[in-house]
């Protein structure tokens, strides 16, 4: 196996899943959680971001041409949701994260670890290195994601717990703008394929 290939798909798809970024987020979501349940929380996050991301590398296009989706209506659809988790710990205080049954799955293990960088970085990898190389860089991601999460004990201990809530304030701000972000790629991107489809409108 050529190593510098694996290097090559490796660092682009770590950027994609930014797991340092997302450690914060995970602070501010799992926040007042026992050390046994946010391990849950993460194990079930990683499974999540790893089928999903497996299953679309391999019917991800297909199924989405199916259902007439792209890939921006995906930001979009994820834009609101983490923007809608955002605002309430922004606006009301309350936390999504106290329903920890899901916590893993959305939005920790989507969008937030497997989103739509990851998404289609994956599909740009597998064109140019191939399958192999492509799953392997990605199941390493995502385990390497699964490793920074858990050390986030350490870093709330760091903290203290005054650091913590300005952490998980920021957090949040930092989170309603990825949604925002999100939000307006995707909905540029449907404006201009729009354009496209039709030249006479």
């Amino acid at each position: 196996m050529p190593w510098k290939d694996l290097l090559s798909t490796f660092v682009p798809l770590f950027v994609a899943v930014d797991a340092v970024g997302i450690l914060p987020l995970f602070m501010t979501l799992t926040e007042g959680m026992d050390k046994a349940d946010k391990q849950r929380t993460v194990k079930q996050s990683l499974i999540t971001a790893l089928l999903v991301a497996v299953a679309f590398i391999f019917l991800g296009k297909s199924v989405f041409r199916l259902m007439g989706i792209t890939v921006y209506d995906f930001m979009v659809a994820g834009g609101f949701l983490l923007f809608i988790i955002a605002t309430l710990d922004l606006a009301s205080g309350q936390k999504y994260a106290r329903r920890i049954d899901t916590l893993g799955v959305v939005p920790l293990g989507v969008p937030l670890i497997v989103g739509p960088a990851v998404l289609t970085t994956s599909l740009m990898m597998v064109s140019v290195y191939g399958l192999g190389l492509t799953v392997l860089s990605l199941v390493l991601n995502i385990i390497l994601a699964g490793a920074i999460l858990l050390t986030s004990d350490f870093w709330a201990r760091l903290l203290g717990r005054p650091g913590s809530q300005a952490v998980s304030k920021v957090a949040s701000l930092i989170l309603a703008s990825i949604a925002v972000m999100m939000i307006r790629k995707g909905l540029s991107q449907i404006i201009l394929d729009f354009q496209a489809a039709n030249p006479n409108n």
